[in-house]
Formats: C-alpha cells, sequence, structure tokens
C-alpha cells in the first residue's frame, strides 16, 4: 500500500511540530505560510486524523499528531542516511575493505563485528587478513591492512588510533607433561627461572608476552622464540620452554598435550580495534562504531567489557568522546 504522504511533506510538518508555530516552521523551510497551512491540512486529510490542535495564540500536537512525529523522525533519518550512503557507494563502488589480525583476532566477537559490517555495508569487500608476531599493528604500521585488531602495548606510532573492547586474564601455555601442568594457578614469581618461549617481535610487544615489568629485574630465561600461534603451541609441545597467553586461546587453540594455567600476579591483556588517523575513510570509522558497539553489547567469558569512553592508553593516540 502506498503510503498518504512524502517525505517533502513530513519535512514540513516536523518543521511545524517542533516550532509549535506555523510563521517560524515556515521561515525555517524557506516556503510562504499559507502554503504549509494548506500542506499540513492535506497531510490531516490524507491519514484521516487531526494532527495538530491550534486557534488564533496557539498550536499544540494531538496524540496522533505525537505518534506521527516520532515515526516521522525515524523516516526521514533513515532516509537521509540512505541518500549519503549512496552518494558514497557510486563514488566508490568497489571500495575494499582489510581487517588486520593476529591469533584469534577479536575472540567470539569476531563474528559477530563481521556479519554486522557486512549487513550494514553490503558494497564494500571486506578481507580478513592474518599477520605474524613481527608486526603488532596487523598491517597499520605499513598501510597494507585499513582497520586492525590489535593488543597493546605496540611500538610507538604517530597516526596509530585505538578504541579499546575489553580485557582478558593473560594465562600460563604448557606442556600437560610439566610439573606446572597440575597447580590451579601460579604466581609470576614461581616462573622467574622457567624457559620461556619468546615472540620475534618489537621490544615492547615482546616484553609485555613475556611480563619483563612483573619480574623484579629478573631476565627471562629464553628457550625459543617464534613467530606465530602454531610455532609458539609446537615449542611448548617440544618442551622448549612456557608462554603466557590470553585467556581466550585457550578457546580457539586448545589441543592435544597443551594446559592452560591461570596466573596472579601480572596484568591482563587487552583488546582493541585500530585504525591510522590518517585514513578516516566513512568505510573504516563504520567498522570501528560496528566493533564498539559489539563489544558494549555482547558478553564474552572472563572479559571485562570497557565502556564507551574507557578506552586505556597504549603510548599510541585513543580515541575519547569529549
Amino acid at each position: 500500500m502506498q503510503p498518504p504522504f512524502e517525505l517533502r511533506v513530513l519535512r514540513y510538518f516536523v518543521a511545524v511540530a517542533e516550532e509549535l508555530h506555523f510563521g517560524r516552521a515556515a521561515a525555517r523551510l524557506h516556503i510562504a505560510q499559507p502554503s504549509l497551512s494548506v500542506q499540513i491540512r492535506n497531510l490531516e486529510r490524507a491519514v484521516n486524523a487531526p494532527l495538530l490542535s491550534r486557534n488564533s495564540r496557539t498550536v499544540a500536537l494531538t496524540a496522533a499528531g505525537e505518534v506521527l512525529l516520532n515515526r516521522s523522525r525515524e523516516l526521514l533519518a533513515a532516509a537521509d542516511e540512505a541518500a549519503l550512503l549512496t552518494k558514497q557507494a557510486a563514488r566508490e563502488p568497489n571500495r575494499k575493505l582489510v581487517v588486520g589480525f593476529q591469533a584469534n583476532a577479536a575472540a567470539e566477537l569476531t563474528p559477530t563485528i563481521m556479519e554486522s559490517y557486512r549487513r550494514t555495508n553490503p558494497r564494500v569487500e571486506v578481507e580478513m587478513r592474518s599477520y605474524s608476531f613481527d608486526d603488532p599493528t596487523a598491517g597499520l604500521s605499513d598501510g597494507s591492512s585499513d582497520v586492525a585488531f590489535v593488543r597493546p602495548p605496540l611500538p610507538e606510532f604517530e597516526n596509530l588510533r585505538v578504541v579499546a573492547l575489553f580485557t582478558e586474564p593473560r594465562v600460563l601455555a604448557v606442556s600437560e607433561t610439566s610439573e606446572l601442568a597440575r597447580h590451579s594457578s601460579v604466581h609470576v614469581d614461581e616462573l622467574l627461572d622457567e624457559p620461556f618461549v619468546a615472540r620475534c617481535a618489537p621490544d615492547v610487544w615482546r616484553d609485555f608476552w613475556l611480563a619483563t615489568d612483573f619480574r623484579h629485574n629478573h631476565a627471562p630465561v629464553i628457550g625459543s622464540e617464534v613467530s606465530s600461534v602454531d610455532e609458539c603451541f609446537e615449542a611448548i609441545l617440544s618442551q622448549k620452554g612456557i608462554a603466557f597467553t590470553q585467556a581466550s586461546t585457550e578457546r580457539f587453540y586448545g589441543r592435544p598435550g597443551l594446559t592452560f594455567v591461570p596466573v596472579t600476579g601480572i596484568a591482563p591483556s587487552t583488546l582493541g580495534v585500530a585504525w591510522r588517523q590518517d585514513n578516516e575513510h566513512w568505510i573504516t570509522r563504520a567498522f570501528v562504531e560496528v566493533a564498539r558497539y559489539a563489544a558494549l553489547n555482547t558478553p564474552l567469558p572472563q572479559a571485562s567489557p570497557l565502556s564507551a569512553s574507557g578506552f586505556g592508553h597504549f603510548g599510541t593516540t585513543t580515541e575519547s568522546d569529549g
């Protein structure tokens, strides 16, 4: 069924309903007041209901007018958004978004974020691209990705912006044959002399995953160096060392022979979505907003969501609501 009004007429009605004065509404719309009055009367006839109660002194909304005002605002906002996205898509019909990640990306949030983004941006081609430990920015530093899931602290990068999504504990990954596998939990001080599997990565990231800040100046013992999660687990299973990892790793990478032990005495890991400050394109910012919304509305095991204004400080530029 065709609606009994046009968007143009709804804009007229919204102006009158917000101003509650035909003269001011006509001036706002840049049309003549008599013409505006005729349009509103025609709208009332079309919906077969009085929308405004008016006399020589006042204009007020009726109950029907209140309903139409609320729905009109929604319809007009949706129409404006559709027009904007259509123009953007026409200018860039083949846009591609590269999303960089490492390991399990954003854990259980990943499919929620990707499905939501693809649904709301169907003309954007999205590619998920995996990066090794040597690039904690997951492609942002060299521009090979547009946006990325990252785990600060990251190497100093002037143009990097990060929004924190959630935090989760760090746990210890060990071989099930290790004495440590029988512990219900372990304090970092108990591990100072244990050989560790180190990440081949910039110092700030390598040191974080070796928990050097919590070793009381006790240098870590390095049993092996690796470039990926799979290499790390192979080194652990070969008993070349143990390693700290995020708690969600157990849910995504659990395999025979590995055990994950809770750790006390070290800070948790934060997962963020990041992009370059010189890439404020709408498809990138739309991805960040989708990720932020998903994090606020999707609980994760062992994870603590961060509020919309609770962004961390990671040695890079961070977003705030101010």
